[in-house]
């Protein structure tokens, strides 16, 4: 029997090349990639059997919004995932939202360059996020409740 899968959500770039340092606790699993189709995230997946692109931009961008709401709903359609993680940025609200609202557990990594305020993306993920992780003690201090890991990469 197949285990049901972890949903890696990130934006290309620097988001998803700390989702990636994670690697000794995901490899082992069933997994699921939510990124953008960037040079750097195609060449970084390649060898991955499930990649989702979404669609970028994301930052006040309605249209692609909605479109990654869509692409959300048919992901958890297909799928019921153990677990959403994700280290930022705006992809992963929709995702967030959906899985907030099946009862599916939010685990959100606050991204290692943010000390002093909480990313965009945390303050909207917050309220359908389970357990939120710290790379810097400092972050606990926007994150009171956040475990500190220390940093990925």
């Amino acid at each position: 029997m197949s285990t049901a899968p972890v949903l890696l959500i990130a934006s290309s770039g620097g988001h998803l090349a700390q989702l990636w340092s994670l690697r000794p606790w995901w490899e082992g699993r069933e997994r699921v990639w939510v990124t953008f189709a960037t040079s750097d995230a195609t060449a970084l997946l390649s060898g991955e059997d499930d990649v989702r692109w979404a669609h970028r931009p994301t930052t006040r961008h309605i249209g692609n919004l909605l479109r990654n709401a869509a692409l959300a709903a048919r992901t958890f359609a297909r799928l019921r995932p153990a677990v959403v993680v994700t280290t930022g940025a705006g992809v992963a609200l929709p995702f967030f939202v959906l899985a907030w609202l099946l009862r599916i557990p939010t685990v959100y990594i606050e991204v290692y360059d943010r000390i002093d305020t909480p990313t965009l993306t945390a303050r909207l993920c917050r309220p359908f996020t389970r357990l939120f992780l710290a790379q810097w003690e400092e972050q606990r201090s926007f994150m009171p409740t956040a475990i500190t890991v220390g940093p990925l990469l």
